[in-house]
């Protein structure tokens, strides 16, 4: 679908990222990973045609449509939130319109041979909407809004009456419902809850575009990908596979580069050793100037670096009571929403409880409930004598003192902790070095979040009680904040849709469940693999339990087996069409990879020597090769339009069995 050419993206001086080579083809599921600050955004931007690279070219395919949600959006309108999503195509808008021309005008035809034109133009229009989607434009809306999490009630609100993550939502929702060829995702699931998340994950695996997806969830990633591409120090690599095999890939390079670098650092020494011994004999100047030629082109190798795992521990929290929290017939209700009645609910010494379930389903509200920070309507909060509790919320962060340093900062809560000490849990928590000096106020949002959650912890709580803390940390900080709450002593209630967090930290997960709320033990694989089964098959199937869909189970199996048949079949029908197509894209590397080699060929003065017949006859290869590759890839293009109309022609004719 897309070719990248020795990409590079240069800051000054400074290397984002350098000669990246790639393919997008038809369906790829891609996820980008990197640290923060890395290029990932970057990269997009020159994708999508936003930022020219440095060096370095794309090519696309002639009518190829993408669709971009970044990190941040403010809509460019207000709207009913349902004419937003809907508002995909200016064709599609120009085609109603023709439309609705074309019938006021076949009203007032004047002759039989009038409106005989005007029906004929009609049908040709309708054709036109019906490949767009326009006929059933408004219950493809209407699903994806709700497998977004938006209930119906909402459908028809104003924009400006929504906050900036459900309105993220709503520009995701336009994406997806515009049907593009390929959509670029920058950290897509920071505005999704857990049930939301799980439907984007089956509509990703259902979609005929191609993904590329910029996330810290591991788990996401595990479920919705087959490729990774990584930027590492500067560097591109590439990983066939989701993020547990690019997880596996990337230590067996990182050990193969460790034994190559070692082989040269002996080699290195070796010669070394030679130079030393013979640099002042006459009789062997020619092979010591021969290996000091040797090591000034040897190109080293460079290991990635790697972050220690703290060797500490975090420093105690007083010992708190068998119970830690009471709450004894809680009832909450906003308005005429009402959260929870006559809850009951025991924290105890050493859980690890993670409150999942939709938004607006009252999980932030029962942790600020447990704080202290809001009061129940009616029942009783018991905490008991000796509990010491720590709140983390992501408003917070604006609660740290710009002026002071990272040290400073958390040398305000550390008590009687020595220094030496306090620089360690800086460290695991990514501050290290002269980087403690840094000032609070020049932070990124996920060294803020770091160093909030690094100050909850100094403060020794025994119940710590933490909202979302994984928002805005990369998958590095993610990693190093679950080894540090795996340190912790204490207890902890936690919000959060990162599974992988979830099943790395939980003992128990406090389930809301449309108004229900049931504690099971275990972590979140435990909860997906043996109680909520159980809960289905107890319950009404009809009743959404972590998921948007409102389908039974039998309706759900039956139709998944009738697309896993019919997918089959289409991929029987597209084989001859894709063999051919992946015939020209090997012969198209080729012939650009031969491109390459000439136009290196081409730089070299040698090339030049003896009348310059060598750099005439690569010239004419040159030449003759990029013809070669413009007809190959005008080939390719009318192949995948070829496709495309294969795929629309086949899904429209069992458009009405889906439906149905």
């Amino acid at each position: 679908m897309i070719i990248l050419q020795n990409i590079s993206r240069w800051i000054g001086k400074e290397k984002l990222f350098d000669n990246i080579t790639t393919t997008i083809r038809i369906k790829d599921r891609i996820g980008l990973v990197g640290k923060n600050g890395s290029g990932k955004t970057s990269l997009f931007k020159i994708i999508i045609g936003e930022s020219e690279p440095d060096t370095g070219s794309i090519s696309y395919p002639r009518y190829i449509r993408i669709g971009y949600l970044p990190q941040e959006w403010s809509p460019l309108r207000d709207a009913p939130l349902i004419d937003y999503v809907k508002n995909i195509h200016d064709e599609l808008h120009i085609a109603k319109k023709r439309l609705d021309e074309i019938t006021t005008a076949m009203n007032k035809a004047s002759s039989p041979q009038e409106a005989e034109e005007l029906a004929f133009q009609y049908a040709e229009v309708a054709e036109r909407l019906e490949y767009l989607g326009g006929y059933d434009l408004q219950a493809r809306a209407e699903r994806v809004l709700t497998g977004l999490g938006f209930p119906p009630s909402t459908h028809h609100r104003p924009l400006s009456t929504l906050s900036g993550g459900w309105i993220m939502r709503a520009e995701l929702a336009r994406i997806l419902l515009s049907d593009p060829d390929l959509i670029l995702l920058d950290e897509p699931t920071n505005h999704l809850d857990l049930a939301s998340l799980l439907w984007f994950e089956s509509f990703i695996g259902e979609s005929k575009a191609a993904f590329v997806i910029i996330s810290h969830d591991r788990e996401f990633l595990n479920r919705t990908v087959n490729r990774i591409w990584e930027l590492d120090g500067g560097t591109f690599y590439e990983y066939v596979g989701n993020y547990d095999d690019y997880e596996r890939q990337r230590a067996e390079r990182i050990e193969h580069l460790k034994a190559m670098a070692k082989h040269q650092r002996d080699r290195i020494r070796e010669i070394e050793d030679f130079i030393a011994r013979n640099r002042v004999r006459k009789d062997r100047a020619r092979q010591v100037q021969s290996r000091l030629k040797m090591l000034e082109k040897m190109e080293l190798i460079e290991l990635p670096d790697e972050e220690p795992s703290p060797t500490f521990s975090f420093p105690e929290p007083e010992r708190a009571p068998k119970r830690l929290v009471e709450l004894q017939n809680i009832s909450k209700r906003f308005g005429n929403t009402i959260l929870y009645e006559n809850l009951s609910l025991t924290i105890e010494r050493g859980d690890k409880v993670a409150f999942v379930g939709i938004n607006g389903s009252g999980k932030t509200t029962l942790l600020k409930i447990i704080a202290g920070i809001i009061e129940p309507d009616s029942g009783t909060r018991f905490i008991a004598p000796g509990v010491k509790i720590g709140y983390y919320a992501q408003h917070q962060l604006e609660q740290l003192d710009a002026e002071r340093t990272i040290f400073e900062e958390a040398r305000s809560v550390s008590g009687d902790l020595p220094q030496s000490i306090l620089r360690q849990i800086l460290g695991a928590f990514k501050f290290s070095g002269d980087e403690v000096e840094k000032k609070v106020g020049c932070l990124s949002g996920g060294e803020k979040a770091r160093l909030s959650l690094c100050k909850k912890i100094l403060e020794r709580p025994n119940l710590l009680l933490l909202d979302e803390p994984t928002n805005h940390l990369d998958i590095a900080s993610r990693e190093v904040l679950e080894r540090a709450l795996k340190e912790y002593a204490g207890t902890i209630c936690f919000i959060s849709h990162d599974r992988r967090f979830i099943n790395a930290l939980s003992t128990k997960i406090l389930l809301f469940n449309g108004g229900r709320i049931e504690l099971f033990l275990g972590n979140y694989d435990d909860l997906e693999k043996i109680w909520l089964p159980r809960l289905i098959d107890q319950e009404d199937q009809n009743k959404p339990i972590l998921t948007s869909a409102t389908e039974s189970k039998k309706d759900h199996s039956h139709r998944k087996r009738l697309e896993a048949k019919w997918r089959n079949e289409l991929y029987r029908l597209k084989k001859p069409l894709l063999e051919e197509v992946t015939s020209l894209e090997k012969e198209i590397e080729h012939l650009t990879t031969e491109l390459d080699r000439i136009q290196a060929l081409l730089s070299q003065p040698e090339t030049y020597k003896n009348g310059g017949e060598k750099a005439r006859e690569l010239k004419i290869s040159y030449h003759n090769i990029q013809e070669r590759v413009k007809m190959l890839t005008s080939l390719w293009e009318e192949r995948m339009l070829s496709l495309e109309e294969l795929e629309k022609r086949f899904w429209k004719e069992r458009k009405g069995s889906i439906e149905k």
